[in-house]
């Protein structure tokens, strides 16, 4: 614990007292520190996602983006306030965002609806990227290696980026599956990436029909999770072109969708 805690960003973790149990010993115990963020456009707040502190302005600008916004640009807002963030934007129409932000809510109840709004936002993904089986597979482990603060709270999803060779650029961790995934393309959205045609994502948890909405919303090809994926995620996938691989984990893994991708 000492040596994780030594590893983990000091605003991502928090010292809480515990008892451990059988037996009853009261000690410190390190625990994902979670607040909320309040994204805002043009000065008037559009969200408040709860979040782990660090890299807020590229979880705004990834949450613009996958919301079908045009961001230039985040920034400490103009009266500092506390766990804000300012997003400048290209033609911002709030009531476009209150719609998304509708079907989002409403994805299960309506998925048809969903996916054909998702479609608006986010082309067909029509990539050639092939990614080699044994890379594909090793991507869990490499992003575990690399979850500082999960190894010291057990309490945080990741995202990463990894080239097609299996080469790490950038990993985020968050409280937040969606979160991870936002910072994540925030980070390339400032690294003139996106979209991320010729890139592969790896998330640390289940594939939800969200986190499919913002890979293609980023142009990602292939999305690999360890867990399962939900019936919309892979309804999602197939309608936009997204090789989905689930459960990859001890050198196996499930492609749902797109597979030729994976050779």
């Amino acid at each position: 614990m000492k040596g994780d805690a030594a590893q983990a960003p000091p605003y991502s973790t928090a010292i809480v007292r515990a008892r451990r149990l059988p037996g009853g010993r009261e000690e410190d115990d390190l625990v994902a520190v979670e607040e909320p963020l309040e994204i805002r456009i043009g000065g008037e707040p559009v969200a408040v996602t709860m979040r782990t502190p660090g890299h807020d302005e590229e979880l705004a600008l990834g949450f613009c983006l996958t919301e079908g916004l045009q961001p230039l640009f985040a920034r400490v807002p103009d009266d500092l306030a506390a766990n804000s963030v300012e997003v400048d934007a290209r033609d911002f129409d709030p009531e476009r965002l209150r719609r998304n932000f509708y079907t989002s809510s409403s994805c299960g109840v309506c998925g048809k609806g969903a996916i054909e709004a998702i479609s608006v936002d986010a082309p067909r993904v029509e990539s050639r990227l092939e990614v080699a089986e044994a890379v594909a597979a090793a991507l869990p482990d490499k992003l575990l290696e690399a979850q500082r603060a999960f190894a010291a709270t057990g309490g945080l999803h990741a995202t990463g980026l990894f080239s097609a060779r299996g080469e790490l650029a950038c990993v985020r961790e968050d409280v937040g599956r969606h979160n991870a995934m936002d910072k994540v393309v925030g980070w390339a959205f400032l690294e003139d990436l996106v979209p991320l045609s010729d890139r592969v994502l790896c998330v640390s948890g289940r594939l939800s029909f969200e986190l499919v909405q913002k890979a293609a919303v980023a142009g990602c090809p292939v999305l690999v999770a360890v867990g399962a994926p939900s019936s919309l995620a892979v309804e999602l996938a197939a309608d936009r072109g997204v090789t989905l691989c689930g459960f990859v984990r001890q050198g196996r893994m499930t492609v749902y969708t797109e597979p030729w991708r994976i050779v």
